[in-house]
């Protein structure tokens, strides 16, 4: 077990340092530097050269990392997963007065969200604020690294229904506090102080509330772990890790992190916004390809979309599919739903299975109780922009849209395995069939053309 601890840790670390979307991305910039990626800005040109590896970022807080091959190449292999979680964002004019001896924020929520346990927590701000630097105006991460707000609950006294269902008002309920009545004026001044500027420098603002409790292993014997924001940072750092360790891509990896697809990935940097379509056409124009050529590369081309997954509830188990049900630890949930919801077909199916067992890696099968309507995730939205053969796959985790939600302790790394050989595989897509060559397979014919 000593190698999925080590590569929980890693992930909890990477969660504790990521309270945003915009940290999220700082983080995997960080990472991608250190393994040789050169940064590109969309709004100016590529020069792209073979055998080299880019990134490029929109609206800092989505992310897409590539990696061209010194030889031919037949598609793209991407894997998407997404930055954002469900949470509380602070509103313009932040401070709300309560009979004059409190000091609350204004907040409204982000994304669809369990409510109840937000309560009697430490909590925090952090994200960006843009300030005026002299000559321009600049962005400035920020975060408030102490425990600063909690959201009180109403004592049972006060309430004694509370248990029997209730109904939760984000704007009379979930309103922080931040402090007592001298606190009044001083939340915009304590963000300025933490972004090293004056409170007359700050222009504009995304702020979010975050969860203070770290991130930790628990269960008999160790086997879970609980975290803030495992959804989805749990399938975006697996699969950044397979993606930095993979040996010399045979078609070109592309590695895709977009933002707000907990509000329906509707933006500019969202997975159904052009950033996806843009970067690979792009990416085709620089390295001389045509039209013709970038419609091919599409046609050839599998995507990923790695996006947590129910496990079986342990206390609700009638709420699974009778025949389908995750449980953490025990590998890749393979997702499916006959509205596209997910786009999981007979085709993506069988590729993600010889994927799984080329890494040695467990898999299993989600579907939704016939009578439960589910959610979309990235790969069916991104395919209204760039139409590519897609798998729906996550890991299979409990209290999902918490603020502390728990997962295996074995299924990051498990992600990270089958990651790195599918970015290390070949996946050719033509009329006869899908053939996939795997890295092994490419020694196992060069040992024997030397033999021979």
């Amino acid at each position: 077990m000593e190698q999925f601890y080590a590569e929980s840790e890693k992930l909890l670390q990477f969660i504790a340092q990521s309270p945003t979307s915009f940290h999220v991305i700082k983080n995997v910039e960080e990472q991608l530097k250190s393994g040789g990626f050169l940064a590109l800005e969309e709004h100016q040109a590529w020069n792209l050269e073979r055998g080299k590896s880019y990134y490029v970022t929109r609206n800092s807080s989505s992310l897409i990392a590539f990696r061209i091959p010194e030889q031919s190449y037949q598609g793209f292999q991407l894997i998407s997963s997404h930055t954002d979680s469900p949470c509380f964002k602070v509103k313009e004019l932040p401070e709300l007065d309560a009979d004059k001896k409190y000091t609350k924020l204004n907040v409204e929520k982000y994304g669809g969200m369990l409510m109840a346990p937000w309560f009697d927590r430490p909590l925090s701000v952090a994200g960006r604020v843009m300030v005026w630097a002299g000559d321009r105006i600049r962005q400035v991460l920020v975060n408030i690294d102490r425990d600063l707000l909690m959201i009180p609950n109403l004592a049972i006294h006060m309430n004694r229904k509370v248990n029997e269902g209730y109904a939760y008002n984000a704007q009379v309920d979930l309103c922080p506090v931040f402090g007592d009545e001298t606190a009044k004026d001083s939340f915009l001044k304590l963000i300025a102080e933490e972004a090293g500027v004056d409170k007359k420098q700050i222009y504009g603002m995304d702020l979010f509330l975050y969860n203070r409790q770290r991130g930790t292993f628990w269960g008999a014997g160790n086997e879970f772990i609980a975290s803030p924001r495992l959804d989805d940072l749990q399938c975006l750092y697996g699969s950044l890790q397979g993606f930095l360790e993979a040996d010399a891509p045979q078609n070109i990896s592309v590695l895709c992190a977009f933002d707000n697809e907990e509000t329906g990935s509707v933006s500019r940097q969202g997975a159904g916004s052009t950033f996806l379509v843009d970067t690979l056409s792009r990416m085709n124009e620089a390295l001389g390809g045509s039209g013709e050529d970038y419609r091919r590369l599409l046609a050839g081309s599998f995507m990923i979309s790695a996006d947590n997954a129910h496990a079986v509830h342990p206390n609700h188990q009638e709420m699974a599919d009778p025949a389908n049900r995750p449980q953490m630890n025990h590998g890749i949930v393979i997702k499916y739903n006959a509205d596209q919801k997910y786009t999981t077909d007979a085709v993506s199916t069988a590729v993600f299975r010889r994927l799984c067992e080329y890494a040695d890696v467990p898999y299993q099968t989600y579907a939704n109780r016939s009578d439960m309507a589910g959610g979309s995730t990235l790969g069916n939205i991104s395919n209204t922009q760039a139409s590519l053969r897609c798998v729906d796959i996550g890991l299979a985790q409990l209290a999902m849209h918490s603020p502390y939600e728990m997962a295996g302790a074995k299924d990051v790394l498990y992600l990270k395995q089958v990651s790195k050989t599918f970015y290390e595989s070949r996946i050719g897509i033509s009329h006869e069939g899908i053939k996939i060559e795997t890295r092994e397979q490419e020694s196992a014919f060069m040992d024997k053309k030397q033999n021979a």
